[in-house]
């Protein structure tokens, strides 16, 4: 990475911790839309080369349902969400209420596309409120498209930009947990962030810790 847009520890502990509380928002909003307690989490964050990013999603031959979307205003990049094929089947029959639903490519989702497009608005929504909050910047997100298809066909796309200044990509993890009448489950999911390579900059300098 450009010295200049060096990511330090200091630098991912700040996003981990804006990460939680951006977690804990989103989770209060899916509570209320599946009508029971939703817990998140961040566990970690952590600055990865593009290798590794697909390898965390599972390969880049892995079949997954990703959220996409652009971060727009003060600052520019791309944000995506990415869920295993069983975890998106699980969220899905949780909010439709049709524990059989089962799907292997989007034209299959039917009212399963909303359901997954809900989830990227609400934890986009919550992370880049939480970082607009830390930040005072003007930060928002477009509308999430949904795919199903290999990691490396849906990440790549966002790519583009940011691999000419960088090889790097920031992580973070998110962890849902709901209870159920089985116990709790957790609902694993990857966020890319990939901001802009100005961004970097404008993110931190507004976060006093360049």
């Amino acid at each position: 990475m450009n010295s200049d847009n060096e990511i330090t520890e200091m630098h991912l502990d700040v996003l981990k911790e804006i990460g939680n509380i951006g977690a804990a928002h989103a989770a209060t909003s899916l509570s209320q839309l599946l009508g029971h307690k939703i817990d998140m989490r961040v566990p970690n964050v952590e600055l990865v080369s593009f290798d590794e990013m697909f390898e965390l999603a599972g390969g880049t031959e892995k079949i997954v349902a990703g959220i996409f979307l652009r971060i727009e205003g003060d600052l520019t990049g791309s944000m995506f969400f990415v869920l295993t094929i069983e975890s998106a089947t699980e969220f899905i029959r949780k909010l439709i209420g049709d524990p059989t639903f089962v799907f292997s490519q989007v034209e299959d989702l039917g009212l399963g596309a909303s359901a997954l497009q809900e989830l990227g608005n609400i934890l986009s929504g919550s992370y880049l409120s939480a970082l607009s909050d830390f930040t005072s910047l003007n930060i928002y997100p477009t509308v999430p498209s949904l795919s199903v298809d290999m990691v490396g066909a849906i990440v790549s796309f966002g790519l583009i930009e940011v691999s000419q200044y960088s090889d790097e990509v920031i992580v973070i993890e998110t962890e849902i947990l709901q209870e159920g009448e089985q116990g709790i489950s957790s609902l694993a999911g990857h966020f890319f962030l990939l901001p802009d390579p100005p961004s970097y900059r404008t993110i931190f300098s507004s976060l006093g810790v360049l």
